[in-house]
């Protein structure tokens, strides 16, 4: 008898069995035992592999490769953290994010700071096509002027992510806005145009609301001696310039002209380099040690020295680990059917178009929670449902918007996802210190829940001119 007659499918239950051990033994890691949480997603991986093999019949080479295909789906996503790990430690030891912190502390007030941190990294983000470039460049500095302007690292932490997260989501440059548009059907211009129902009230209370807390620090007594150390620990440790500032604004014009990221910044690496060594005088072999285990800071400011001791492609092998562990999960749980067994359940519960569109956001964030990747929350679910909202006569720019809504901006808010994995390491703090705060990320799932039921920009299919059904029906009318 064949291996494809024997095997079977999963049940709901068994499916709940696998996802809720390794959430449990995820849960007991963080909070009780306080390991690294690549330890609980393996013995995941290894419980739903035995349960996959034992009792649903699938041979370890096809579960084997499920969990490679998963990593290698995210390849460009390594090679994109090993280039901006190589280009932060040139930045660092080339002065270029020492005089983002040092120029930055002179022109920014703490009631400034929160709103010009989200506008900053929202211009950056669209420019740039993608969120981990901008929060591994820019935001590093922004955290420094954080330190030294006495803003919570978490608050500066969230107004950062919701600025790159804004421009994640609405550059027609970045990977998720693409794929979103691609596995709906949906015009990538119709995809972009119909996420402004959520995506720009979400931006406008997130202003507001860091607007509102950052009054709250304008009337704080700015610490002129802490800063006046930075400053003095910065000035004496490196060759500061406004020249130096150019580096990024050439980088950011560069990706903005659609060179692709990884060639953007890797020539960013290579400016780095040169300024390394023409400015700060500094030899090419160690220039070069610093591109592979990144900067180790002494300027006996400890402030400042936690701050930029950071970079290297060594730095980055942490968030690449948990990436594999997490993909790894996530491969197994799709091949072995048991995470369609569980959409299709919650599907169930989908009767009208306000109950469908809780349904794709819960899946959304429910595979970025168990699968660990935003872009499987952007496919698995965007796949599932693609036939059910031509169904039900709703527009392929519908779903591709919450899809965007559910599955990008909320991988930022889980530890170990990639994206929330990646964040915390380029920001120096836990991804539950900066998610509370990170109000545009946590409100786009809650608008996009509101639009489906009430109707807020939930397009028919007969009235969008992009689908194919619109087209077909009005070559049959003629």
């Amino acid at each position: 008898m064949s291996k494809e007659r024997i095997r079977k499918k999963p049940t709901l239950l068994i499916s709940l069995i696998c996802v809720i051990f390794t959430v449990v033994m995820l849960t007991l890691s963080v909070s009780v035992f306080h390991v690294d949480v690549q330890v609980p997603l393996i013995l995941g991986t290894c419980f739903t592999a035995i349960v996959a093999i034992g009792v649903l019949g699938f041979s370890w080479a096809e579960l084997e490769t499920g969990a490679i295909e998963a990593v290698k789906s995210v390849m460009q996503a390594i090679l994109l953290l090993i280039v901006i790990g190589a280009t932060i430690g040139t930045w660092i030891s080339g002065g270029i994010v020492p005089s983002l912190v040092y120029y930055g502390l002179h022109l920014l007030t703490p009631g400034l700071f929160l709103i010009v941190s989200m506008v900053l990294c929202s211009v950056v983000s669209i420019a740039a096509g993608g969120s981990w470039a901008t929060v591994g460049t820019i935001g590093i500095a922004l955290i420094g002027i954080a330190h030294g302007l006495n803003i919570p690292a978490g608050l500066a932490g969230g107004a950062i992510l919701s600025g790159a997260y804004f421009g994640d989501k609405m550059s027609p440059l970045s990977d998720t806005t693409n794929l979103a548009a691609a596995v709906a059907g949906s015009n990538l211009l119709d995809h972009i145009q119909n996420m402004m129902y959520t995506t720009v009230p979400a931006y406008l209370i997130s202003v507001v609301l860091f607007g509102v807390i950052g009054m709250r620090f304008a009337s704080q007594p700015m610490d002129h001696a802490q800063i006046n150390g930075i400053l003095a620990a910065l000035d004496s440790s490196y060759a500061l310039s406004p020249l130096l500032l150019l580096v990024p604004v050439v980088v950011i014009a560069i990706v903005a002209m659609k060179v692709p990221a990884i060639p953007g910044l890797f020539a960013g690496t290579v400016l780095g380099l040169l300024c390394s060594i023409v400015v700060q005088h500094q030899d090419f072999g160690s220039v070069l040690n610093t591109i592979m285990y990144g900067v180790v800071s002494d300027t006996g400011h400890e402030m400042v020295d936690g701050l930029l001791t950071s970079g290297g492609f060594m730095n980055m092998m942490w968030v690449i680990s948990l990436i594999i562990c997490a993909l790894s999960f996530g491969g197994i749980l799709e091949t072995s059917g048991m995470m369609e067994v569980i959409a299709q359940s919650l599907l169930k519960f989908a009767r009208k178009t306000g109950s469908l569109v809780l349904v794709t956001a819960v899946t959304g964030i429910f595979c970025n929670v168990l699968l660990g990747d935003h872009c499987l929350a952007i496919a698995i679910p965007g796949r599932m449902y693609k036939d059910e909202y031509r169904a039900r006569g709703l527009a392929p720019r519908c779903l591709s918007r919450i899809l965007e809504d559910a599955g990008t901006v909320t991988s930022p808010l889980i530890p170990w996802n990639t994206c929330g994995a990646t964040m915390a390491g380029f920001l120096g703090i836990s991804t539950l210190t900066y998610a509370p705060f990170a109000f545009f990320c946590i409100l786009c799932p809650v608008l996009t829940v509101i639009s489906g039921f009430t109707g807020f920009g939930m397009l028919k299919l007969e009235n969008d001119p992009s689908a194919p059904e619109y087209i077909g029906s009005k070559i049959k009318s003629a």
